[in-house]
């Protein structure tokens, strides 16, 4: 007599889940960070990849901003951009541009290959601690020490199309949701972060979110949900869910401010970086801590990964370090 099984998919997707679970678990216990490069220099507030050339940009705490060939481990540019400190540039590839935010109040953008000036916009009459780009949109938004987010379109000779009100104190970063770039959200030394409709410039929520300042706010998904990672005074990370604007995980260990956190797009880990001079590296599923790195270079302000590439890049008092993501066979654990 023909016998007919019935596929439970419950037990078959709870198996998938352990299974996993385990899997990615092993993979970041099992990772290796090997330092590449160190580039001796003033204190470096930020760095960002170039996506094909092997250029890291470094804006410096001198008023100089940088581009650092990897590969050569020479300096491949030098710009002189400001007495001023510079706290953000950012590639913006499209146009072959290097975009950068000063002390000064400043947004200057030059051609990354002839460096010609482009634009030099009095953008704010304070601070300007971050710059993000758009990934489709001619956007970029610029956050202050006076309390504002404003939008800037660079295909409308870089006019100023909105401003953001509402932190009571610094903005320090802020980071566009990758799965609806309408919406962004910001972070601020008044402990908030709070959620922006870029088109209609109105506040979507906000989140009473640490005991002290924020400085970092970053985007992630784990498996099919959003999820934001905030940075803070506190000596803590926190991570949240995005749509039940819970806080899920308290990431405890630093023992100073925590500067910078970032979330690697393919490798099971969430990178934490601090004035302790510590980088610390957490387990993306269990948020167990797997690793700590100190290299010596006091402390730990900015990284930045690039997707697809083994290298992590990390900003500090004294200069930059490049590492590698390795496997414990050796193996890269991304393709450069």
């Amino acid at each position: 007599m023909l016998s007919i099984r019935f596929i439970d998919y419950k037990q078959v997707f709870q198996f998938l889940s352990i299974f996993l679970f385990y899997s990615f678990n092993k993979m970041a216990h099992s990772l290796k960070f090997e330092k590449e490069m160190v580039q001796t220099s003033e204190r470096v507030k930020y760095v960002d990849l170039h996506p094909s050339k092997p250029w890291i940009l470094a804006a410096l705490y001198s008023g100089n901003v940088c581009i650092w060939n990897y590969h050569s481990q020479k300096i491949e540019k030098s710009f002189k951009v400001t007495e001023s400190p510079v706290r953000s540039a950012k590639f913006l590839v499209r146009e072959n541009w290097i975009v950068v935010g000063a002390d000064d109040g400043h947004i200057r953008v030059y051609n990354y290959d002839t460096k010609e000036m482009i634009k030099d916009i009095e953008a704010h009459t304070d601070y300007i601690r971050s710059l993000i780009i758009h990934l489709t949109l001619p956007y970029v938004l610029s956050s202050s020490d006076d309390k504002l987010i404003k939008l800037w379109d660079w295909e409308k000779d870089w006019i100023c199309s909105k401003v953001f009100e509402g932190h009571q104190h610094y903005v320090m970063q802020a980071a566009f949701d990758p799965n609806d770039l309408n919406t962004f959200a910001s972070a601020s030394l008044d402990g908030t972060i709070k959620i922006w409709n870029m088109d209609s410039g109105s506040l979507d929520f906000t989140l009473d979110a640490h005991s002290k300042g924020i400085n970092c706010i970053e985007y992630f998904m784990a498996g099919d949900k959003p999820f934001l990672i905030s940075g803070s005074d506190d000596y803590t990370a926190k991570v949240w869910d995005y749509e039940t604007k819970c806080c899920v995980q308290k990431l405890e260990g630093h023992t100073h401010n925590v500067t910078a956190t970032s979330v690697h797009p393919q490798l099971p880990i969430i990178i934490t970086c601090s004035e302790d001079g510590t980088v610390r590296v957490w387990d993306k599923t269990s948020y167990r801590l797997d690793n700590t790195l100190a290299y010596g270079l006091e402390r730990v302000w900015t990284v930045a990964y690039m997707k697809d590439s083994s290298k992590v890049v990390f900003g500090c008092d004294k200069g930059t370090i490049v590492v590698k993501i390795s496997g414990s066979n050796g193996s890269d654990s991304a393709d450069v």
